[in-house]
Protein backbone atom coordinates (compact mmCIF):
# COMPACT_ATOMS: atom_id res chain seq x y z
CA UNK A 1 0.00 0.00 0.00
CA UNK A 2 2.41 2.74 1.17
CA UNK A 3 4.51 1.79 -2.75
CA UNK A 4 1.09 2.33 -4.48
CA UNK A 5 0.94 5.78 -2.48
CA UNK A 6 4.39 6.91 -3.41
CA UNK A 7 3.52 5.80 -7.01
CA UNK A 8 0.60 8.17 -7.57
CA UNK A 9 1.82 11.26 -5.56
CA UNK A 10 5.24 10.90 -7.62
CA UNK A 11 2.68 10.70 -10.99
CA UNK A 12 0.97 13.72 -9.17
CA UNK A 13 3.74 15.67 -8.53
CA UNK A 14 5.41 14.71 -11.87
CA UNK A 15 1.72 15.99 -14.11
CA UNK A 16 1.78 18.99 -11.74
CA UNK A 17 5.14 20.16 -12.48
CA UNK A 18 4.89 19.22 -16.50
CA UNK A 19 1.34 21.14 -16.61
CA UNK A 20 2.78 24.26 -14.87
CA UNK A 21 6.19 24.47 -16.44
CA UNK A 22 3.72 24.25 -20.36
CA UNK A 23 1.83 27.05 -19.07
CA UNK A 24 4.97 29.30 -17.93
CA UNK A 25 6.31 28.50 -21.70
CA UNK A 26 2.94 28.68 -23.04
CA UNK A 27 2.95 32.39 -21.51
CA UNK A 28 6.45 33.25 -22.89
CA UNK A 29 7.40 31.50 -26.12
CA UNK A 30 6.47 33.29 -29.21
CA UNK A 31 3.71 31.62 -31.33
CA UNK A 32 3.97 29.58 -34.46
CA UNK A 33 7.04 27.20 -33.13
CA UNK A 34 4.91 24.14 -33.60
CA UNK A 35 4.81 24.57 -37.44
CA UNK A 36 8.75 24.47 -37.64
CA UNK A 37 8.34 20.74 -37.74
CA UNK A 38 6.06 17.87 -36.74
CA UNK A 39 6.75 17.72 -33.29
CA UNK A 40 5.68 14.06 -33.30
CA UNK A 41 8.54 13.51 -35.62
CA UNK A 42 11.44 15.28 -34.10
CA UNK A 43 14.99 14.39 -34.83
CA UNK A 44 17.59 14.75 -32.16
CA UNK A 45 20.79 13.98 -31.58
CA UNK A 46 23.45 13.76 -28.81
CA UNK A 47 25.37 11.47 -26.86
CA UNK A 48 27.33 10.52 -23.38
CA UNK A 49 30.40 11.75 -22.01
CA UNK A 50 32.40 11.84 -18.47
CA UNK A 51 30.89 14.58 -16.26
CA UNK A 52 31.99 16.94 -14.03
CA UNK A 53 32.59 16.52 -10.55
CA UNK A 54 30.00 17.12 -7.95
CA UNK A 55 30.76 18.70 -4.73
CA UNK A 56 29.97 16.17 -1.95
CA UNK A 57 29.70 13.32 -4.51
CA UNK A 58 32.01 10.27 -5.18
CA UNK A 59 30.34 8.82 -7.67
CA UNK A 60 30.56 8.39 -11.48
CA UNK A 61 29.15 11.42 -13.06
CA UNK A 62 27.72 10.92 -16.75
CA UNK A 63 27.03 13.87 -18.95
CA UNK A 64 24.72 14.24 -21.78
CA UNK A 65 24.65 16.34 -24.46
CA UNK A 66 21.59 16.86 -27.29
CA UNK A 67 19.91 19.24 -29.99
CA UNK A 68 16.02 18.42 -31.71
CA UNK A 69 15.06 20.53 -35.08
CA UNK A 70 12.53 21.87 -32.86
CA UNK A 71 11.47 23.54 -29.53
CA UNK A 72 10.90 21.25 -26.54
CA UNK A 73 9.09 21.33 -23.13
CA UNK A 74 10.50 18.25 -21.59
CA UNK A 75 12.42 15.43 -22.04
CA UNK A 76 13.36 12.31 -20.41
CA UNK A 77 17.08 10.53 -20.34
CA UNK A 78 16.57 6.86 -19.64
CA UNK A 79 19.46 4.53 -18.58
CA UNK A 80 19.86 0.70 -18.03
CA UNK A 81 22.34 1.58 -15.38
CA UNK A 82 20.83 2.77 -11.95
CA UNK A 83 21.00 6.55 -11.38
CA UNK A 84 21.97 7.60 -8.08
CA UNK A 85 21.75 11.45 -8.72
CA UNK A 86 20.27 13.92 -11.00
CA UNK A 87 22.19 17.45 -11.47
CA UNK A 88 19.46 20.36 -11.91
CA UNK A 89 19.69 22.30 -13.59
CA UNK A 90 20.84 21.53 -17.03
CA UNK A 91 22.03 24.45 -19.42
CA UNK A 92 20.82 25.82 -22.73
CA UNK A 93 23.30 26.85 -25.56
CA UNK A 94 22.90 27.97 -29.16
CA UNK A 95 24.79 26.64 -31.78
CA UNK A 96 27.75 28.80 -31.28
CA UNK A 97 27.62 27.63 -27.66
CA UNK A 98 26.34 31.06 -26.14
CA UNK A 99 24.44 30.21 -22.99
CA UNK A 100 20.49 30.44 -23.38
CA UNK A 101 17.90 32.26 -20.82
CA UNK A 102 16.22 28.76 -21.66
CA UNK A 103 16.28 26.25 -18.39
CA UNK A 104 14.47 23.06 -17.59
CA UNK A 105 14.16 21.40 -13.85
CA UNK A 106 14.76 17.42 -13.43
CA UNK A 107 14.02 14.92 -11.02
CA UNK A 108 13.72 11.16 -11.04
CA UNK A 109 13.43 8.62 -8.30
CA UNK A 110 16.72 7.58 -6.75
CA UNK A 111 17.95 4.69 -7.24
CA UNK A 112 16.05 4.92 -10.97
CA UNK A 113 16.45 4.49 -14.63
CA UNK A 114 15.27 7.81 -15.52
CA UNK A 115 16.02 11.63 -15.21
CA UNK A 116 12.88 13.74 -15.86
CA UNK A 117 12.88 17.11 -17.15
CA UNK A 118 10.72 20.05 -17.40
CA UNK A 119 10.84 23.10 -18.70
CA UNK A 120 11.49 24.61 -22.21
CA UNK A 121 13.46 25.82 -25.42
CA UNK A 122 11.71 28.55 -27.65
CA UNK A 123 13.77 27.25 -30.58
CA UNK A 124 15.17 24.42 -32.70
CA UNK A 125 18.77 23.62 -32.67
CA UNK A 126 19.39 24.13 -28.84
CA UNK A 127 22.22 22.29 -27.00
CA UNK A 128 20.59 20.94 -23.90
CA UNK A 129 23.55 19.99 -21.73
CA UNK A 130 23.30 17.71 -18.21
CA UNK A 131 24.23 14.69 -16.03
CA UNK A 132 23.70 11.94 -13.75
CA UNK A 133 25.87 9.87 -11.56
CA UNK A 134 25.49 6.09 -11.54
CA UNK A 135 27.13 3.94 -8.77
CA UNK A 136 30.00 2.42 -11.20
CA UNK A 137 32.73 3.28 -13.22
CA UNK A 138 31.99 5.14 -16.62
CA UNK A 139 34.14 3.08 -18.81
CA UNK A 140 33.18 -0.46 -16.79
CA UNK A 141 31.30 -2.96 -18.35
CA UNK A 142 28.07 -2.61 -19.07
CA UNK A 143 28.21 0.54 -19.42
CA UNK A 144 25.53 3.33 -19.29
CA UNK A 145 23.87 3.24 -22.63
CA UNK A 146 21.19 6.04 -22.52
CA UNK A 147 18.41 7.10 -24.18
CA UNK A 148 16.52 9.99 -25.31
CA UNK A 149 12.83 11.03 -25.03
CA UNK A 150 11.15 14.51 -25.85
CA UNK A 151 7.99 16.09 -25.69
CA UNK A 152 6.62 19.60 -26.56
CA UNK A 153 3.23 21.26 -25.54
CA UNK A 154 1.64 24.02 -27.19
CA UNK A 155 -1.16 25.74 -27.84
CA UNK A 156 -3.61 24.92 -31.08
CA UNK A 157 -6.93 26.54 -31.54
CA UNK A 158 -6.79 27.47 -27.72
CA UNK A 159 -6.08 23.95 -26.33
CA UNK A 160 -3.13 22.59 -25.21
CA UNK A 161 -1.53 19.81 -27.50
CA UNK A 162 0.91 17.42 -26.30
CA UNK A 163 3.69 15.57 -28.80
CA UNK A 164 6.21 13.05 -28.02
CA UNK A 165 9.21 11.72 -30.40
CA UNK A 166 11.69 8.98 -29.55
CA UNK A 167 13.18 7.50 -27.70
CA UNK A 168 16.64 8.14 -29.51
CA UNK A 169 19.95 6.98 -28.76
CA UNK A 170 22.25 8.82 -26.84
CA UNK A 171 24.51 6.21 -27.06
CA UNK A 172 27.62 4.72 -24.39
CA UNK A 173 30.27 7.07 -23.25
CA UNK A 174 32.74 8.64 -25.32
CA UNK A 175 35.96 8.48 -24.76
CA UNK A 176 36.16 5.14 -23.51
CA UNK A 177 38.14 2.37 -24.59
CA UNK A 178 37.23 -0.02 -27.27
CA UNK A 179 35.79 -3.38 -25.90
CA UNK A 180 33.84 -6.08 -27.11
CA UNK A 181 30.57 -4.05 -26.56
CA UNK A 182 31.21 -1.59 -29.11
CA UNK A 183 29.76 -0.63 -31.61
CA UNK A 184 26.43 -2.09 -29.78
CA UNK A 185 23.39 -0.04 -29.20
CA UNK A 186 20.38 -0.83 -27.33
CA UNK A 187 17.88 0.20 -29.78
CA UNK A 188 19.93 -2.47 -32.28
CA UNK A 189 19.83 -5.08 -29.46
CA UNK A 190 16.44 -5.03 -28.99
CA UNK A 191 15.86 -4.93 -32.81
CA UNK A 192 18.29 -7.87 -33.01
CA UNK A 193 16.50 -9.78 -30.29
CA UNK A 194 13.15 -8.97 -31.89
CA UNK A 195 14.58 -10.17 -35.25
CA UNK A 196 16.15 -13.31 -33.49
CA UNK A 197 12.66 -14.44 -31.85
CA UNK A 198 11.31 -14.27 -35.15
CA UNK A 199 13.43 -16.27 -37.08
CA UNK A 200 13.62 -19.22 -34.06
CA UNK A 201 9.53 -19.14 -34.39
CA UNK A 202 10.29 -19.44 -37.96
CA UNK A 203 12.20 -22.42 -37.57
CA UNK A 204 9.95 -24.31 -34.71
CA UNK A 205 6.65 -23.53 -37.08
CA UNK A 206 8.96 -25.40 -39.65
CA UNK A 207 9.92 -28.27 -37.59
CA UNK A 208 6.51 -28.74 -36.38
CA UNK A 209 4.97 -29.04 -39.86
CA UNK A 210 7.76 -31.78 -40.97
CA UNK A 211 6.65 -34.11 -37.79
CA UNK A 212 3.26 -33.84 -38.65
CA UNK A 213 3.67 -34.50 -42.19
CA UNK A 214 5.95 -37.18 -41.03
CA UNK A 215 3.06 -38.68 -38.88
CA UNK A 216 0.59 -38.46 -41.25
CA UNK A 217 2.76 -40.73 -43.96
Amino acid sequence: MHASQSAHRSARWWLAATVGAVVLFLATAPPGHAEESNPNNYTCLGHLSAGHAELGSDETQVQYTFLCNGPITGYQVQSQVPVTGIQSPPTATDLQSKPLNDSFSCSGDIPGFAANCVGGTKAPDEWITGQFAIGTKLCAEPRVDALLTVTYAYLEKGAIVQAISGPFELGRPQGCPASAFSGASRLNQTARAVSKHHRAKKRHKKATGRKARHRSR
